[in-house]
């Protein structure tokens, strides 16, 4: 079955050419040129992935990313943007967005970054959800299944993360992130490697695609007066250490 994408772009000339190039590459498109007609397909049918366009009149790119966030639903999703400074990347990674694309870009790095979102939404196993629907506490799971460190613990299985007991909210891809931090703790693990193993994709090195979801990260995990928890080892990577 090919994959279902649902794609909300108001500029008519980049929606019909990535409608196009997306459907020549396999994937089920859904075109739309506003937020209002993306939440209403959204809810229609669930597409696979989304592909978002940020600055869009009425609804835009962000305020859809919330309201299906809000609701609880973890499509993955791709922003497309035309703003560079690292507030506005933010922003969307806020909003929940799980990755974003630069305009202008090249069609086949939105498809790796397409591919890299449904590979991750494949690995991710089901939660077993508790009566109330939401996944139960790995509080007997095995230390293999609930890897810990420098107080951090995360459960895969129902993507869910704590520190020192507290829970974290965490995009798709943050979780990825700070998983990939948890079971390497101590290790020095380059952007290369980072950015194979959550994008599986590496963006070479003027991307700055990492450094945003690490500083991210970092405003959730850290505390006041606490170490810093994800340490930057420069120009080779980063490391989760305790102290």
């Amino acid at each position: 079955m090919p994959r279902t994408v649902l794609l909300a772009e108001d500029d008519r000339a980049i929606r019909h050419a990535l409608e196009r190039a997306l459907t020549l590459e396999g994937y089920r498109v859904t075109a739309v040129a506003d937020g209002a007609e993306a939440l209403a397909e959204a809810h229609r049918g669930r597409p696979d992935v989304l592909v978002l366009d940020v600055m869009m009149p009425g609804v835009d790119g962000l305020q859809v990313c919330r309201e299906l966030r809000a609701e609880g639903d973890a499509t993955p999703i791709l922003m497309l943007t035309a703003l560079v400074e690292t507030a506005d990347r933010i922003a969307g990674l806020d909003a929940g967005a799980d990755d974003y694309v630069v305009k202008p870009f090249d069609v086949e790095e939105v498809f790796a970054r397409l591919r890299a979102l449904l590979r991750r939404t494949d690995r991710a196993d089901p939660a077993e959800a508790s009566a109330d629907g939401r996944p139960a506490p790995p509080e007997e799971a095995p230390d293999d299944h609930c890897p810990q460190a420098a107080g951090l613990r995360v459960d895969p299985r129902a993507r869910r993360a704590w520190r020192d007991g507290r829970e974290l909210e965490l995009t798709r891809t943050e979780f990825g992130l700070l998983e990939l931090l948890v079971r390497n703790a101590g290790t020095v693990l380059e952007h290369s490697t980072i950015y194979d193993r959550i994008w599986g994709y590496d963006f070479g090195p003027g991307s700055k695609n990492l450094a945003v979801y690490v500083g991210y990260l970092r405003r959730k995990l850290d505390q006041p007066g606490a170490p810093q928890l994800i340490q930057t080892v420069r120009g080779v990577g980063y490391v989760l250490r305790a102290d």
